[in-house]
């Protein structure tokens, strides 16, 4: 199955409780493609980068079987660079620096090969970016999934609203959720958001895990404990990475499948977090990750007295 992931590819500057980076290479295109690149082969890329952009992390991709005939290099321009400081909690985050550079005026140009795709993933960008992906394929992919965040909501309501419309899957945060649809209860947002197009909701709890809703239905996924949470930069997108790379490889967009493509989101944002950016979603095995799905299994199986 065809899987498309539109998004950016950044430089990020990382500061945690654990230690600091320098420019490394993040981007939700980058740690949603090498997450999804686990289950499905190719992913294509559609972004945008300067000619500062580090073209080791572009073999790397090549690598993974990740095309990157859909990233516009522009030569004579910069690549768009975050720079943030995570407090004690790791849960909560200052933004040091954001310089858009070339994602300022991203137009997404998608290449004939990409025309076709059964499965999107539209990462977080403007809503106008993202609608624009849409209606320019020639074909409605079967599943369309989409991340966006509370900025969106604060300086575009109108066209975030209008793009979510146009989506199967919705993946936000809390925190997003509550203020979207007005509500404090989670159950009551769903209903509201889901009633703004998508048929599927994902909310994201950070360290609590992450709750699924469809129709009246709903999955609770609880996040791994951990020993150490070295760096949560990037987590959100490998959990979407693992989500819709998962449902692409098994072609099954059913309630029951996306509860499993919730269990294998969440093993590989377990993953992300261990170590400063891509750096541990680079090299996985899949020995890894079957164990780290069952220490999932593991900790919420149980059976009643009456068993």
């Amino acid at each position: 199955m065809s899987l498309t992931v539109v998004g950016s590819m950044a430089f990020d500057a990382l500061e945690t409780p654990f230690g600091k980076t320098d420019k490394i290479v993040g981007g939700a295109a980058t740690y949603i493609s090498l997450s999804a690149s686990y289950f499905v082969e190719p992913v294509n890329v559609v972004s945008v980068v300067g000619g500062d952009f580090d073209q080791d992390h572009i073999k790397l991709m090549h690598q993974r079987n990740i095309s990157t005939e859909g990233v516009q290099v522009k030569e004579n321009e910069k690549s768009f660079f975050w720079s943030g400081r995570y407090f004690n909690d790791m849960n909560s985050r200052e933004t040091l620096v954001t310089e858009l550079n070339v994602l300022g005026d991203f137009d997404p140009i998608i290449p004939e090969s990409y025309q076709g795709c059964e499965y999107l993933m539209l990462g977080n960008l403007a809503p106008q970016v993202q609608r624009t992906v849409i209606e320019r394929l020639n074909v409605r992919p079967k599943l369309v999934v989409m991340d966006t965040m509370n900025f969106w909501m604060d300086i575009a309501l109108d066209a975030l609203k209008e793009t979510i419309a146009l989506v199967d899957v919705l993946s936000i945060n809390d925190e997003e959720a509550r203020q979207l649809s007005g509500e404090y209860s989670l159950v009551k947002a769903a209903k509201v958001i889901m009633a703004m197009g998508p048929k599927f909701l994902i909310i994201k709890k950070g360290e609590h895990g992450a709750l699924l809703f469809n129709e009246d239905k709903v999955f609770f996924a609880p996040a791994l404990p951990l020993e150490e949470v070295f760096d949560p930069t990037g987590a959100g997108d490998t959990f979407a990475g693992g989500f819709i790379g998962y449902i692409a490889s098994t072609n099954d967009t059913s309630f029951e499948n996306m509860k499993r493509a919730v269990i294998y989101g969440s093993a590989l944002a377990s993953f992300c977090v261990e170590k400063f950016g891509t750096e541990r979603l680079k090299n996985l095995i899949q020995e890894e990750i079957d164990a780290r799905v069952q220490q999932f299994v593991n900790l919420v199986k149980f059976t009643t007295i009456e068993q």
